[in-house]
């Protein structure tokens, strides 16, 4: 009996707290510098929650190691719903890219819902003679040793792109990780890199300002946003397919009412005509998917990404 008085005791005090939430800002961290693919979608994202919870969503750029640092952040933070992740595709990868991590995905942190689903996209900087993938396979073979492939970091799902593209085209292009989408891209457009591997979001204003060149998406289907960007199996490499995702998540322990709260809001913000627009120019499918399936999601990606890992024999400290 006392047992369960206990946990309706709880129950409750978890409803009140979901009532009252939030009653002051709320920091989303974000494990990536300013400016690349996980901001494109976290800074509108944010504005939107804050205007409809009535308080500031603040972003916290916490960059390193592959976005383990600011994982570890949020993961380590009170549990009490003002802190919150917003992280891509790279925490799955990281479960088994590196030899130990200082939190559990899933385990240290509850999966709250996705946020954006985007193809990735080859893209080459315009220094590149390659118009299409089949011209810059050729290029790379004829310029072994020189060319090299950026990414946002090691361990990170553009550093196994990149191994995988040297795999499945045979070539040997050198991987050139950065701190980050952001400065990986700054690389790209100022020249000192030959291309990186993107997501679609990310790269799609420098596309369209002609300021770097769209190889191919890594899709089975073309984006409705680009349609005359061709997917990678279109170009001969149907198994170089890839997308990034972005989600949300909250420290383990946050009460349930809360993150229940918080995964109800981010699906009713996508139901808006100006985030269905923004993330439909952004080349990107909407998020706002419930916490059972996205845990689920989650899980496939990790088993996915490992499999990817053993075969590129990435292993990070």
């Amino acid at each position: 009996m006392r047992i369960a008085f206990a946990a309706l005791l709880l129950a409750l005090a978890g409803h009140a707290a979901a009532q009252d939430w939030p009653s002051r800002p709320v920091r989303v961290v974000v494990p990536f510098p300013p400016g690349g693919g996980t901001d494109t979608v976290a800074r509108p994202l944010s504005a939107k929650l804050s205007t409809m919870l009535g308080q500031q969503f603040i972003i916290d750029n916490r960059g390193g190691a592959g976005g383990t640092i600011g994982a570890n952040v949020a993961a380590k933070s009170p549990a009490d719903g003002y802190t919150v992740l917003l992280a891509p595709v790279h925490l799955a990868v990281a479960v088994s890219a590196y030899k130990t991590l200082p939190y559990d995905l899933e385990k240290d942190l509850i999966a709250v819902t996705t946020v954006a689903i985007f193809p990735d996209v080859l893209v080459a900087a315009t220094k590149v003679p390659a118009r299409d993938l089949s011209e810059l396979i050729s290029y790379a073979k004829a310029n072994e040793g020189k060319v090299n492939c950026g990414s946002a970091g090691n361990g990170t799902t553009r550093h196994l792109s990149c191994e995988m593209f040297n795999t499945l085209a045979g070539i040997k292009a050198t991987h050139v990780p950065y701190k980050g989408t952001g400065p990986a891209t700054a690389a790209l457009l100022a020249g000192e890199i030959d291309y990186v591997f993107e997501a679609l979001g990310s790269a799609a204003g420098h596309i369209r300002a002609g300021k770097i060149k769209a190889i191919a998406v890594t899709a089975a289907k073309r984006s409705p946003s680009f349609p005359d960007i061709p997917t990678t199996a279109e170009s001969g490499l149907p198994a170089l397919e890839m997308s990034s995702w972005y989600g949300l998540w909250l420290p383990a322990g946050t009460p349930a009412p809360i993150a229940q709260r918080l995964q109800a809001t981010v699906a009713k913000a996508f139901e808006e005509q100006d985030m269905k627009d923004l993330w439909f120019k952004l080349g990107a499918e909407p998020g706002g998917s419930t916490s059972e399936a996205f845990r689920a999601f989650q899980r496939r990606e990790i088993e996915k990404w490992a499999k990817v890992v053993r075969e590129a024999r990435v292993s990070m400290e």
